[in-house]
C-alpha cells in the first residue's frame, strides 16, 4: 500500500506542476494571424506610384467598386508591360459570419478581381487565386471602419518583374 501512495503522490505533484506553467495559447494570436499588410504600408513601386496592390470591398459583396476597378486597371496595365510576371490574388472577409460563409465570400472576391484582369488582358494562366476568408485579418476589430479594412482581395506578384515598368 505504501508504494501506491507513493505513485499517487508523484502523480499528483506532476500534476500541480503541470498547471503552474503558462498556458502555450495564453493571450497571443495563432501564428499567421493579422499578418496581413495595412494597405498605406504597401511598397507601391511594383505596380506604380499610387497603385497599390490591394483593393477593397462593401459589405456582403464581391462586385468591384469604382476605386477598385480604377485600381485593378493600372494593375492590368502593369501586368501587360510585365508579362513574365505571375500573381497570387487572396481573397479576404471581415469577421463577421461564419468561416465557412466567410471562404466563399472571399473566393468570389479574389475570383472579380481575377476576371476583370483577365478582361482587360491578363492571361488567365497568370493568375491564381486563395481565399482566406476571416483568418487573416489587417487588424482585429468591432467597428466598421476597420472591417471595412478587412474586406479586400490583395494581388501579390510573383515571377520575374521590371520594377522599372
Amino acid at each position: 500500500m505504501p508504494i501506491r501512495r507513493s505513485i499517487l503522490t508523484v502523480a499528483m505533484l506532476g500534476l500541480l506542476a503541470a498547471c503552474g506553467q503558462n498556458a502555450p495559447y495564453g493571450n497571443t494570436p495563432p501564428p499567421g494571424f493579422g499578418g496581413g499588410v495595412p494597405t498605406d504600408a504597401v511598397d507601391v513601386s511594383v505596380f506604380g506610384a499610387g497603385v497599390t496592390d490591394t483593393v477593397l470591398f462593401p459589405v456582403d459583396t464581391w462586385e468591384l467598386t469604382d476605386a477598385a476597378t480604377a485600381t485593378l486597371t493600372a494593375q492590368a496595365a502593369w501586368f501587360t508591360r510585365n508579362p513574365q510576371a505571375t500573381a497570387v490574388i487572396e481573397g479576404h472577409a471581415d469577421e463577421r459570419g461564419t468561416r465557412e460563409y466567410n471562404i466563399g465570400l472571399s473566393a468570389r472576391r479574389a475570383n472579380s478581381v481575377v476576371e476583370f484582369l483577365v478582361l482587360n488582358g491578363v492571361a488567365p494562366s497568370r493568375l491564381t487565386t486563395i481565399p482566406y476568408g476571416k483568418d487573416r485579418p489587417l487588424e482585429i476589430c468591432s467597428d466598421e471602419a476597420c472591417y471595412a479594412r478587412n474586406r479586400r482581395a490583395v494581388t501579390v506578384v510573383a515571377g520575374s518583374v521590371d520594377l522599372g515598368s
